[in-house]
C-alpha cells in the first residue's frame, strides 16, 4: 500500500485534513486486517504495560474507551483496575462540536448504543478523570494522537480545567514520522502499545499557527 502524503507545494491545512484522512483509513484497514487472536494478545500486552505505567490508580478515576473499528480490547483491564479501587469512566457524546462527557462504568453497568452505536453507561454519573486513556488511530514521536477527525478528545482535554494524565493507546503499526500538528492538536503525556511504553515524547511545534487552523 502507497503511504499518503502530503503534496508538494500546498503547506496548508486543507493539504494536512486530506493526508489524516488517506493515512487514518490505512492504519484502519491495516489493524482490521489483525486475526482476532492476534488482536486480543497484543491488546494484553498493552494492559501489563498499563498496569506497569501508572502502577497503583486506587481511588482514581480512569476514563477508558469501548473499543470500536478494531481499537485494542482494554474491557478486561477496566475490570481488573475497576477491582483494585479505581473508578471507571466511559466517554459518552453530548453533541458533535462540544467536549465529551465521561460517564461512571463498572462490570455489568447498564449499556445503551451512543453515537456510531459505540455503548456507553446508561445509568452512570458525570465525573473528571484523572487519567485518560484514548485511544489512537496513530501517533507520532512527539506524542500527538491521529484519531477520527471529529476533534472530541482534543476539545475535552482543552475543556478540563483541571488537566488529566492523558495518555493514548494503539498498536505499534499505527506509528507514523508526524500527524502534521495542528494549533488545536494537544499531545499526549505518552502512548502505550504492545511493545511498551513508547520513548519520551518530544513536543513539537504545531505546523500551523491557530490563524491559519480554521479552530
Amino acid at each position: 500500500m502507497i503511504d499518503p502524503a502530503i503534496e508538494p507545494g500546498a503547506p496548508d491545512r486543507d493539504a494536512v485534513m486530506r493526508w489524516r484522512k488517506a493515512k487514518r483509513q490505512q492504519i484502519i484497514a491495516q489493524r482490521s486486517a489483525l486475526s482476532s487472536d492476534d488482536r486480543l494478545r497484543r491488546a494484553a500486552a498493552i494492559a501489563r504495560h498499563l498496569t506497569d505505567a501508572l502502577g497503583d490508580v486506587q481511588g482514581l478515576t480512569v476514563g477508558v474507551y469501548w473499543p470500536f473499528r478494531g481499537e485494542p480490547n482494554l474491557r478486561s483491564w477496566m475490570q481488573q483496575i475497576h477491582a483494585g479501587g479505581a473508578q471507571c469512566a466511559l466517554p459518552v457524546v453530548v453533541e458533535r462540536h462540544a467536549p465529551l462527557l465521561f460517564r461512571t462504568w463498572w462490570p455489568g453497568a447498564p449499556m445503551a448504543p451512543g453515537t456510531w452505536n459505540i455503548p456507553v453507561p446508561a445509568d452512570g454519573v458525570g465525573v473528571q478523570p484523572d487519567i485518560v486513556v484514548a485511544p489512537v488511530v496513530g501517533f507520532d514521536p512527539a506524542c500527538y494522537r491521529l484519531g477520527y477527525g471529529g476533534g472530541f478528545y482534543d476539545r475535552t482535554l482543552a475543556d478540563m480545567a483541571r488537566k488529566p494524565l492523558a495518555i493514548g493507546v494503539g498498536f505499534a503499526m499505527s506509528a507514523v514520522a508526524t500527524i502534521h500538528p495542528l494549533a488545536h492538536d494537544i499531545p499526549m503525556q505518552f502512548v502505550v502499545t504492545e511493545n511498551g511504553r513508547y520513548p519520551q515524547c518530544q513536543a513539537s511545534r504545531p505546523t500551523f499557527s491557530a490563524a491559519t487552523s480554521g479552530r
